[in-house]
């Protein structure tokens, strides 16, 4: 299953979502239901799965708010991810995910990359701890750092999968 969260994004976890959401589903309304239908596929696209495969630029440091409200929409409690006596345990295990980040200037392993431990946390809590990161940066540094930043990218991405 292929969904470009670009060309049709998923609706924000909003007041009405979040009331549909704690309304028990015998005494939602069709609007409220419809509302927490759109979330019930996403999450089981999510659970049938084997890997997952996120295309994520860099937008004022932080991640898009498409994927924000994909995350929104998958992280629900007793279906993705539960709390124990021992804490929090994710409930998407096995899956293989492949993260390609795509940023305008040079941030891996420096304090500004907010992306990849914000993803790393979520994707764990969730229970999704095989992730593999991708990088194309540099983006917005002429097309010489272009042409460099993808076949790097690239050549990562075929090595990481034995292309």
């Amino acid at each position: 299953m292929v969904r470009d969260l670009a060309a049709t994004p998923h609706p924000a976890l909003d007041e009405t979502a979040l009331q549909a959401l704690f309304t028990p589903a015998e005494n939602r309304s069709a609007e409220q239901a419809a509302r927490v239908a759109l979330d019930d596929a996403l999450i089981a696209e999510i659970q049938a799965a084997d890997a997952v495969v996120l295309g994520v630029p860099m937008y004022n440091f932080g991640i898009s708010t498409q994927l924000k409200n994909w995350i929104d929409a998958i992280a629900r409690a007793k279906l993705t991810f539960q709390y124990t006596e021992k804490g929090p345990e994710g409930l998407l295990r096995g899956k293989k995910v492949y993260v390609a980040l795509t940023r305008g200037g040079l941030y891996r392993d420096t304090p500004a990359d907010s992306q990849v431990p914000y993803l790393k946390t979520i994707l764990a809590f969730l229970g999704m701890t095989d992730v593999q990161f991708f990088y194309a940066e540099g983006l917005a540094m002429g097309p010489d750092a272009v042409q460099q930043a993808m076949a790097s990218a690239a050549s990562h991405i075929e090595e990481a999968l034995a292309l």
